[in-house]
Parts: C-alpha cells; structure tokens; sequence
C-alpha cells in the first residue's frame, strides 16, 4: 500500500501540517511511520480528516470528536450525542435570529433615537439581563488553579 507524507496529506486535505501533527499527537489520526522527517500516513486519512472537518463544523470538540474513533480507525457515532449537538444548534439558531431581528430592526427604526424605540428598548433589557446573568455564573465558578 502506498504512504501519503505529510505534505501531500497537507496539499490533498487542505489541512497544514502543523496541524496534522497536533491531531497525530492528540490521537485523532495516526502516521504509519516515517520518510526521512516526514511523517506517513495510509491513504484512509483523507476520510478521517474529513470526518474531523465535519465535526468541527458542527461544534464538536476535538476531544468528543476523538470519541467518535475506534481502535480500528472505523467511526462509532454515537447517536444520542448528535442528537444533543443538533439540539444545541437549535438554540444557538434561535439566539442568533432574534439577534439578526433586532439589528434589522435598530437599521430601519423610524424612531428619531434608538433609545425613543420601545422595541429597541425591549432588546436593550435583555441583552442587560443576560449580560448580567452571564456575569453572575462565571463569578460563581471555583478559580482556576
């Protein structure tokens, strides 16, 4: 079976070798040995990059991601956590909406001031209450250490 080095993995992938390597280090992808410096890697790769590529475009972490492998290099999607991820997106897709409507709405309000608009006084309140929710749970976070 023929290698793929690095730098062709990089070219045909559109993956830069620094983070081939990162992913070989993390364990999401593994070379199959070495050409001079240059890792090798089998041609089924290009299928596991692509899966990772899908992943992160979802959300996903690099570490659910690496959940998603076996040993065997075959993918094992765990159904309930796409489910969750879907769900997740839903919610971010309803957060943005509203966002897009009240700056649509801030562009076109006839109001001669923003602050004279009840609408844009309504999407003010809540951008502050969630700004100071958001606030209080990260002060309520342990310190790192």
């Amino acid at each position: 079976m023929m290698h793929l080095d690095i730098a062709e993995v990089a070219q045909r992938s559109g993956v830069p070798a620094s983070t081939l390597r990162f992913y070989d280090e993390k364990g999401l992808i593994a070379s199959t040995g070495r050409r001079g410096l240059r890792r090798l890697f089998d041609h089924g790769v290009l299928e596991r990059l692509a899966l990772i590529a899908l992943g992160r475009s979802a959300g996903f972490s690099l570490d659910e991601i690496a959940l998603l492998f076996t040993r065997e290099a075959q993918p094992r999607i765990d159904r309930q956590m796409l489910a969750a991820k879907a769900q997740e997106l839903d919610k971010t897709i309803r957060k943005l909406s509203a966002m897009r409507d009240g700056l649509l709405h801030a562009a076109a309000c006839p109001a001669p001031s923003h602050m004279e608009c009840p609408t844009f006084r309504r999407i003010l309140q809540a951008a502050a209450t969630g700004a100071v929710g958001a606030r209080r749970r990260r002060a309520s976070k342990p310190p790192r250490s």
